[in-house]
This record gives structure tokens, C-alpha cells and sequence, in this order.
């Protein structure tokens, strides 16, 4: 049988290792493809050190990855809509008919390898001029956040927004606000550097959370209104009190990042007296990832800025330590097999 390379995690001993593993076979309905390139997310991180856990994982190794791209190598039977050497991209997850979803490079074996397996339903292709090293990260870093702006929070065009946590989902987020029309686009991070990126991004004004000034800056930046939408990309508790803070009437605080904590409201009359709202996010929908390939290939959105770095597969335990030490202040690192 042949052998392929793999990022593997045993999810009982939280042990990742790239080996070599059995090619998988396509089924009934579909696709294999050879892998050019698959991000490395935060949620890769967090499978590796326990964070987070699968749901539905039968057994317990899975091959991580859920940012994925390449090129069509073989269908199984039934598959109709693809043939081999066609470029595509791999939806993050898919819904089961009684609406259970299954995350890829979670639930099931993921993109971390030289070939990946996909349903027929999940599968998308992508421009030609597209590389695979942008494409693989449309489906997760880029339409989580494009789905928190249109869909969660319908941000409206016009509307002040702030954004904390500038990381990979962050910066795409302040890209897209600005793409959408909001405005003023509020950048905020700690890190100096991910706020310099976030005004190269499209920010309009960058702030320390710790400023001394802080909320009168937004209320002057706002023309003292307030936020009508806040962001939270951050999952951490200081950052959601502080936007909670920073909201104007009818304000919105979405919350994106996955912290495990608790959300405190420390001022309910006033928070019913604005009628302000926190709604939760998660993941895109499959419109979600047409929606930015079209709005790439009619040149709307670049994201070249959005690749950090390539590593070679084997290299995937580096990726991992990188990302966990922030080295860098990466916005995507990619494997490529």
C-alpha cells in the first residue's frame, strides 16, 4: 500500500508527530487531492495542547488541518462535478443531514499530509490565479471573520466598529470591515506591531488597549456615539468588558474568539437602557467561501499580505511552536507537502 506523509495527533496523549501513513482511498461521492498547501491555525494549537477536544473523532489519531488546497488526483465513483488536475480548495467542515457538523482536520482526517479525501459537497474550485497558498486560508481565516461582519453582526456600511485581537482572524476582519464600508475601522492589540499591520490593512486609527486614553479616543473618534459593532477575536474576558465599555446604543458585541470563560455584563440597566446586544460566532457557511473567491477574482480582495510564511510539511512541529510563541506576529503560516 502506498505511503504518504502526515501531521498526526494522537488525541488521548495530545503527541503530534508528522509519519508516514497510508494513502487514503476516495469513496463513493469523493475526491482525493493532492495537497499544495494547508494553514496553520490556532485551533490546530489548541487540539495539540488540550484546549480543545473532537466531538465526533472515530478513534483516536486524526491527520490535522482544516485550511486546505490543491489540485484534484483522483474521484471515486459518483463524483460529477470534478476531474483530475482541477485546482480547488476544501470547505472546513460539512453538515450531516441531521444537521451535526464535522470539522475537518478535527472530526476527520484533515489536509497536514501529501493527499486528503473530501466529500464531493465540499469541495471548491478556485481561480486559476489564485495561489494555493492564499486559497487554502480562505476558508477559515478569511471567511470566519467575513461571516461575523456580514452575517452576525450585519455591519452596515458607515457604521464605527472596533476590532481586538489582530491576529489571523483579526487583521482579515479589519480588511473586510473596510472592504464593507464601516467606518471609522477601530484597530486594537497590545502588540505594536500587529497594530502597524492592522492600519497597512485598512484600519483607521490603531489603539493600545492599556492607553491611558483609551475610551476617549474611541468616543472622539466615534463623534461621541460609540461602537456600533464591537469584535472580539481576542476569547479573553478583559477584552470583552472593555468592549462591552466601548459600545453606543444599539451596540453590538460579537464574540469570535473561544476562551472558555464566562461573559460578564457589569452594568445591566445600562446595557438594556442602549438595548445592546452580545451575539456569539462560529465558522462561515459554504456561501461564505463564494462569496470571497468571487470578491478575489473580481479583484476586490488581495491577500498576498496574508501568508506569513511557508514551511515544507515536515516541518509542521515548527509551525506549531512558532505560532504558540507568536513569532513573528504571523497572520497565516502555511504548510506546504
Amino acid at each position: 500500500m502506498a505511503e504518504m506523509l502526515a501531521g498526526r495527533l494522537d488525541v488521548r496523549t495530545r503527541r503530534f508527530a508528522v509519519r508516514e501513513v497510508p494513502v487514503p482511498e476516495p469513496g463513493h461521492g469523493e475526491v482525493r487531492i493532492a495537497v499544495k498547501a494547508a494553514g496553520v491555525c490556532l485551533s490546530d494549537l489548541h487540539l495539540i495542547d488540550g484546549t480543545l477536544s473532537p466531538l465526533y473523532l472515530r478513534g483516536d489519531e486524526v491527520t490535522l488541518g482544516h485550511e486546505v488546497a490543491g489540485v484534484v488526483e483522483s474521484c471515486g465513483a459518483g463524483v460529477t462535478r470534478f476531474e483530475p488536475g482541477r485546482r480547488v480548495l476544501l470547505q472546513a467542515g460539512e453538515e450531516d443531514l441531521d444537521g451535526t457538523v464535522f470539522t475537518r482536520g478535527v472530526d476527520y482526517d484533515g489536509g497536514w499530509a501529501q493527499f486528503a479525501v473530501a466529500a464531493e459537497r465540499t469541495v471548491v474550485p478556485i481561480p486559476d490565479a489564485l495561489p494555493f497558498e492564499q486559497a487554502c486560508i480562505v476558508p477559515d481565516a478569511v471567511s470566519t471573520p467575513w461571516a461575523a461582519v456580514t452575517a452576525t453582526a450585519k455591519t452596515r456600511a458607515g457604521e464605527a466598529v472596533g476590532v481586538w485581537g489582530l491576529g489571523g482572524l483579526g487583521a482579515h476582519a479589519v480588511k473586510l470591515l473596510r472592504l464593507l464600508g464601516a467606518a471609522p475601522v477601530i484597530a486594537i492589540d497590545p502588540v505594536e506591531a500587529a497594530r502597524e499591520r492592522a492600519l497597512r490593512f485598512g484600519a483607521d486609527l490603531a489603539l493600545d488597549p492599556g492607553s491611558a486614553d483609551f475610551a476617549g479616543a474611541v468616543q472622539a473618534a466615534t463623534g461621541g456615539r460609540g461602537l456600533a459593532v464591537a469584535f472580539d477575536f481576542a476569547g479573553v474576558p478583559a477584552v470583552r468588558e472593555q468592549a462591552l465599555g466601548a459600545l453606543g446604543k444599539d451596540g453590538r458585541l460579537v464574540l469570535v474568539g473561544l476562551g472558555g470563560q464566562p461573559v460578564t455584563i457589569a452594568h445591566d440597566t445600562t446595557f438594556s437602557f442602549l438595548r445592546q446586544q452580545v451575539l456569539g460566532h462560529y465558522g462561515s457557511e459554504p456561501e461564505h467561501v463564494e462569496q470571497l473567491l468571487h470578491l478575489v477574482e473580481q479583484g476586490r480582495l488581495d491577500l498576498a499580505e496574508s501568508v506569513s510564511d511557508v514551511l515544507p510539511l515536515a516541518d509542521a512541529p515548527q509551525a506549531v511552536e512558532r505560532l504558540a510563541a507568536k513569532e513573528g506576529n504571523p497572520i497565516r503560516l502555511v504548510l506546504r507537502p
